[in-house]
Protein backbone atom coordinates (compact mmCIF):
# COMPACT_ATOMS: atom_id res chain seq x y z
CA UNK A 1 0.00 0.00 0.00
CA UNK A 2 2.92 2.38 0.50
CA UNK A 3 3.67 2.40 -3.22
CA UNK A 4 0.06 3.29 -3.94
CA UNK A 5 0.12 6.14 -1.42
CA UNK A 6 3.32 7.51 -2.96
CA UNK A 7 1.69 7.61 -6.40
CA UNK A 8 -1.44 9.22 -4.91
CA UNK A 9 0.61 11.86 -3.10
CA UNK A 10 2.09 13.04 -6.41
CA UNK A 11 -1.40 13.82 -7.75
CA UNK A 12 -2.72 15.73 -4.74
CA UNK A 13 -3.15 19.48 -5.13
CA UNK A 14 -1.82 21.72 -2.39
CA UNK A 15 -3.04 25.04 -3.83
CA UNK A 16 -6.67 24.51 -2.74
CA UNK A 17 -7.57 26.56 0.38
CA UNK A 18 -9.13 25.00 3.48
CA UNK A 19 -12.93 25.23 3.52
CA UNK A 20 -15.79 23.34 5.11
CA UNK A 21 -19.55 22.98 4.96
CA UNK A 22 -21.36 26.30 5.20
CA UNK A 23 -18.66 28.30 3.44
CA UNK A 24 -19.50 30.23 0.28
CA UNK A 25 -16.95 29.56 -2.45
CA UNK A 26 -16.17 30.57 -6.01
CA UNK A 27 -15.06 27.53 -8.01
CA UNK A 28 -13.27 28.44 -11.24
CA UNK A 29 -13.78 25.52 -13.62
CA UNK A 30 -12.18 24.99 -17.03
CA UNK A 31 -14.86 24.35 -19.65
CA UNK A 32 -13.79 22.91 -23.00
CA UNK A 33 -16.22 23.53 -25.86
CA UNK A 34 -14.89 22.09 -29.08
CA UNK A 35 -11.45 23.58 -29.51
CA UNK A 36 -12.05 26.54 -27.21
CA UNK A 37 -11.35 26.59 -23.50
CA UNK A 38 -12.81 29.06 -21.02
CA UNK A 39 -13.15 29.53 -17.28
CA UNK A 40 -16.60 29.40 -15.70
CA UNK A 41 -17.22 30.50 -12.10
CA UNK A 42 -19.66 28.48 -9.99
CA UNK A 43 -20.50 30.43 -6.82
CA UNK A 44 -22.43 28.70 -4.07
CA UNK A 45 -22.52 27.22 -0.60
CA UNK A 46 -20.55 24.10 0.25
CA UNK A 47 -23.02 21.53 1.58
CA UNK A 48 -20.70 18.54 1.77
CA UNK A 49 -16.97 17.81 1.82
CA UNK A 50 -15.80 14.23 1.37
CA UNK A 51 -12.14 13.57 2.18
CA UNK A 52 -10.12 10.62 0.99
CA UNK A 53 -6.93 11.28 -0.95
CA UNK A 54 -7.40 11.62 -4.67
CA UNK A 55 -11.07 10.63 -4.33
CA UNK A 56 -11.92 13.75 -2.29
CA UNK A 57 -14.98 15.66 -3.51
CA UNK A 58 -17.06 18.62 -2.41
CA UNK A 59 -20.62 19.57 -3.29
CA UNK A 60 -21.61 23.18 -3.96
CA UNK A 61 -25.23 24.40 -4.08
CA UNK A 62 -26.51 27.62 -5.61
CA UNK A 63 -29.87 29.04 -6.57
CA UNK A 64 -30.11 29.84 -10.28
CA UNK A 65 -33.36 31.26 -11.62
CA UNK A 66 -35.25 30.15 -8.50
CA UNK A 67 -34.09 26.55 -8.91
CA UNK A 68 -31.50 24.91 -6.69
CA UNK A 69 -28.47 23.62 -8.59
CA UNK A 70 -25.92 21.31 -6.99
CA UNK A 71 -22.61 20.30 -8.48
CA UNK A 72 -20.07 17.80 -7.21
CA UNK A 73 -16.43 18.73 -7.83
CA UNK A 74 -13.43 16.40 -7.51
CA UNK A 75 -11.09 18.31 -5.19
CA UNK A 76 -7.85 17.36 -6.94
CA UNK A 77 -9.12 17.61 -10.53
CA UNK A 78 -7.06 19.50 -13.12
CA UNK A 79 -10.36 20.90 -14.44
CA UNK A 80 -10.56 23.14 -11.37
CA UNK A 81 -8.36 26.17 -11.86
CA UNK A 82 -8.84 27.58 -8.37
CA UNK A 83 -11.21 27.79 -5.43
CA UNK A 84 -11.81 31.06 -3.57
CA UNK A 85 -13.46 31.18 -0.16
CA UNK A 86 -15.81 34.19 -0.19
CA UNK A 87 -17.39 33.87 3.28
CA UNK A 88 -17.10 31.38 6.10
CA UNK A 89 -20.43 30.14 7.44
CA UNK A 90 -21.27 28.98 10.94
CA UNK A 91 -23.06 25.62 10.82
CA UNK A 92 -23.31 22.81 13.33
CA UNK A 93 -23.34 19.88 10.92
CA UNK A 94 -20.84 18.61 8.40
CA UNK A 95 -23.55 17.77 5.85
CA UNK A 96 -26.06 20.58 5.49
CA UNK A 97 -28.62 18.85 3.31
CA UNK A 98 -31.40 20.67 5.17
CA UNK A 99 -30.71 23.68 2.91
CA UNK A 100 -32.52 21.81 0.13
CA UNK A 101 -35.87 22.31 1.88
CA UNK A 102 -35.29 25.96 2.85
CA UNK A 103 -36.13 28.93 0.63
CA UNK A 104 -35.40 32.63 0.64
CA UNK A 105 -34.17 34.21 3.86
CA UNK A 106 -34.57 30.95 5.77
CA UNK A 107 -31.72 29.47 3.70
CA UNK A 108 -29.20 32.07 4.92
CA UNK A 109 -26.20 30.94 6.92
CA UNK A 110 -24.73 33.08 9.70
CA UNK A 111 -21.13 34.19 9.20
CA UNK A 112 -18.48 32.50 11.32
CA UNK A 113 -16.59 34.72 13.73
CA UNK A 114 -12.98 33.94 12.86
CA UNK A 115 -11.37 36.46 15.18
CA UNK A 116 -12.77 35.70 18.63
CA UNK A 117 -14.81 32.82 19.96
CA UNK A 118 -16.25 30.26 17.58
Amino acid sequence: MDALRKIERDHLRIDIPQFRAGDTVNVHVRIIEGEKERIQVFKGTVIKVRRGGTDATFTVRKISGGIGVERVFPLHSPAIERVEVVTEGKVRQSRIYYLRQLKGKAARIKPRNTMGRK
